[in-house]
């Protein structure tokens, strides 16, 4: 009998779990209760949606963790096949960002359409708009002021988390831990920086093609910034828990992957919106 119920091959049959129907209900609080609060209604479910998330992701992933270092479970057919998650995650990330790009190369290089009265009336006819005297729109960032040191802080975290995998591989648990921090680091003073640049944004995001068509891109980039930070924290405390090992470290690896599409992301915004897209900078900026 016992033979019977012995494992004879190399995949993971996952055990039941609660924490797909736990996610997914918290999920639809979220989106019912902010509907809610929208209409002028009580918060609450909004709240009480975002931590069943939470309190979700900590424990699915808290149960991924057992299955790998306590378990067994993830055998290298199993860290194989989550890398081909990992990769087709990370082409839907892609798709989600061509969207804004698109929206944002629509309005840019369309913005004189004569099919697009109302375009044309905001633009100017030409991109970037022209600047108005009201609040909307007076100007561009300066691309070679906080874009460039975001770029630079971006980059610069790259290599660092480049470094911490090569110390991973070379079983160099301090230079991980060291390699990690600075990433992490490095990723907080992006969002810093980001959040002061938006703080003297010189355009609004309503009522304005060119404030929605930035404020959307660079903001979900912006989110996937923090994700990413966050990514990266809790395999800094899976490197001191000693998690990782040179031949097993799928999810650091996840997180490096991860890192680099949001440092290449980024790459191709400061390109294009703030080099490509820029016009007059307004006063201080």
């Amino acid at each position: 009998m016992a033979e019977a119920h012995s494992k004879h091959h190399d995949y993971h049959l996952v055990d039941p779990s609660p924490w797909p129907i736990i996610g997914a209900s918290s999920a639809l609080a979220i989106t019912m209760g902010g509907v809610y609060w929208m209409r002028g209604g009580t918060s609450l479910i909004t709240i009480a949606g975002i931590l069943g998330i939470i309190y979700t992701m900590i424990a699915w992933w808290r149960d991924v963790v057992r299955e790998a270092e306590y378990q067994g479970h993830h055998t290298k057919v199993v860290q194989l096949h989550l890398r081909y998650g990992m990769i087709l995650f990370i082409a839907s990330e892609v798709m989600f960002f061509v969207a804004w790009f698109w929206a944002y190369f629509d309005a840019a290089l369309l913005a004189g359409d004569h099919a697009q009265f109302a375009r044309r009336e905001l633009t100017g006819g030409h991109w970037p708009p022209v600047p108005t005297e009201d609040a909307r729109f007076k100007g561009t960032f300066d691309p070679w002021h906080l874009p460039l040191l975001n770029t630079l802080i971006l980059l610069t975290s790259g290599t660092t988390v480049t470094w911490a995998h090569h110390a991973l591989l070379e079983n160099d648990r301090k230079g991980l831990i060291q390699g990690l921090w600075v990433t992490i680091i490095l990723g907080a003073a992006f969002t810093c920086v980001q959040a002061y640049e938006y703080s003297h944004a010189t355009f609004t995001y309503a009522g304005h093609i060119y404030g929605s068509t930035f404020f959307m891109a660079t903001g979900f980039h912006g989110a996937h910034v923090i994700i990413g930070t966050i990514f990266l924290a809790v395999c800094l405390l899976r490197a001191y828990l000693g998690h990782f090992k040179p031949d097993q470290h799928f999810g650091f690896e996840a997180a490096a992957w991860y890192w680099h599409f949001v440092d290449v992301v980024w790459l191709f915004l400061f390109t294009f919106i703030y080099v490509w897209g820029a016009g007059t900078p307004a006063a201080g900026h």
